[in-house]
């Protein structure tokens, strides 16, 4: 198979370094792409947004499916454009990517389909959302409704913050369009998983499931990031949960997606937080994504057992229940790298050193925000990005995992670096997200 993956980031490099151990891969090109996935594939400078030239691209190497690593093409109905000529693709369609591209779509399509989610009232006008706030005091959570490359939400403690982060969104414009309509969501508490579910628009393969960190700093402090870290698989997933979660929110959506006409393909990434006593715990969905997450795919990919290509051709051909799909029993733990001065203003441009030297067994380093240096593949990386790097570890337990993933990155280093020294600990208490 011919492949062609969108995207530039960690999850990207993920998915080009388990597709390249396919047998039925014959030639990989990367879209975007950085310094690590350009090891591993031919580069394709397209941005991912660029729909029209992603087709083009696509049908001059003549793939034979397209992987879409980011939310903003399928938003843009990438994969209806991929579909309509023949090119299968993985991931969703306009249609059904608007679980992710509207927080409204996802709440409406929730309570239509009787799964558990957080209350909720959506303003598209800031007086009637600052109106609701003083009339309903305590803490709540306030969403950009649109895409906001996963910044778009804010924890407020009370409804004086609640209304400083309303005009944040609807009056500063902090995540542009995306903050034009904004979601008030009751304030939930207790531990957050990410819950992974290959679709092909009817049947869903084993879920699988990961737990990531969203503070710059440690003990969950700080502002909100893209990610700091992450680990597979929680001491809490037990195949109880994992059916009730199956049976409670991925299936009855799968279904409401089909009768809205819009069939689910790709991976349903849903964000569940356990609410009530911790023995017997309700999963209630405070998110869906439209595609893999990241940094959590690059914890997840080590896990699968399958033939990644045949698992995500038949998603997007509508055979998965052909396919057996089989996830491994180990645990694996990434800790992200980044820029100085990230989620705010940082400098890049800084060469990465380290990157040859071995480190433990069983560990790994996926490139985000980094480009080749002048020397190209010879010459060491550098720097482009806040998210640079995830060093991931694995191992029999997630302590065993944890060591390796950090003796791996001690021995790596560029200007500014900063990353968290907790990531993988206290996973007994499910505490890898604040309360949200």
């Amino acid at each position: 198979m011919k492949v062609l993956i969108v995207g530039a980031g960690g999850r990207e490099h993920a998915l080009a370094w388990r597709i390249n151990q396919s047998p039925n891969l014959t030639r990989l090109w990367v879209a975007g792409g950085n310094a690590g996935t350009a090891a591993l594939a031919e580069s394709l400078d397209i941005r991912a947004n660029d729909v029209e030239a992603l087709v083009a691209a696509a049908r001059e190497v003549a793939a034979d499916l397209v992987i879409v690593g980011p939310e903003a093409p399928l938003a843009l109905g990438l994969a209806d454009r991929l579909t309509a000529l023949g090119i299968p693709v993985f991931g969703p369609t306009q249609a059904a990517a608007q679980i992710e591209a509207s927080k409204s779509f996802a709440l409406d399509l929730m309570r239509d389909a009787g799964v558990p989610c957080p209350g909720y009232h959506v303003f598209t006008d800031q007086s009637s959302a600052l109106d609701h706030l003083r009339a309903h005091q305590g803490p709540v959570v306030v969403k950009a409704n649109g895409l906001a490359a996963g910044k778009g939400v804010l924890l407020c403690r009370d409804s004086e913050q609640g209304a400083a982060a309303v005009k944040e969104c609807m009056s500063d414009r902090a995540f542009g369009e995306a903050g034009d309509t904004v979601v008030l969501e009751e304030y939930l508490s207790g531990p957050e998983v990410s819950v992974f579910a290959f679709c092909d628009g009817e049947n869903l393969a084993p879920l699988v499931a990961a737990c990531d960190y969203k503070r710059l700093e440690d003990g969950n402090h700080g502002p909100n990031t893209g990610g700091m870290g992450s680990f597979a698989q929680p001491d809490f997933w037990s195949p109880e949960l994992a059916s009730e979660v199956e049976q409670t929110i991925m299936k009855p959506v799968l279904r409401a997606m089909a009768e809205r006409g819009a069939p689910y393909q790709g991976v349903l990434y849903a964000g569940l937080m356990l609410t009530g006593p911790d023995s017997n715990p309700t999963p209630k969905v405070l998110e869906f994504n439209c595609r893999l997450g990241d940094p959590e795919t690059q914890v997840v990919l080590p896990l699968l057992d399958s033939d990644p290509l045949e698992l995500m051709l038949a998603c997007a051909l509508g055979n998965l229940d052909r396919v057996p799909v089989r996830w491994g029993t180990k645990n694996y733990v990434g800790i992200v790298m980044v820029s100085g001065g990230y989620p705010g203003q940082y400098q890049t441009g800084f060469e990465i050193s380290g990157l040859e030297e071995d480190g433990p067994e069983d560990t790994m380093v996926f490139h985000a925000g980094t480009k080749l240096g002048a020397g190209g593949l010879s010459s060491p990386p550098l720097t482009a990005g806040g998210r640079v790097l995830t060093v991931v570890g694995g191992g029999e337990t997630i302590e065993q995992a944890t060591e390796r993933a950090y003796s791996r990155l001690e021995k790596i280093s560029f200007q500014g670096a900063r990353w968290r020294r907790d990531i993988g600990s206290a996973v007994n208490q499910g505490a890898a997200q604040a309360t949200g």
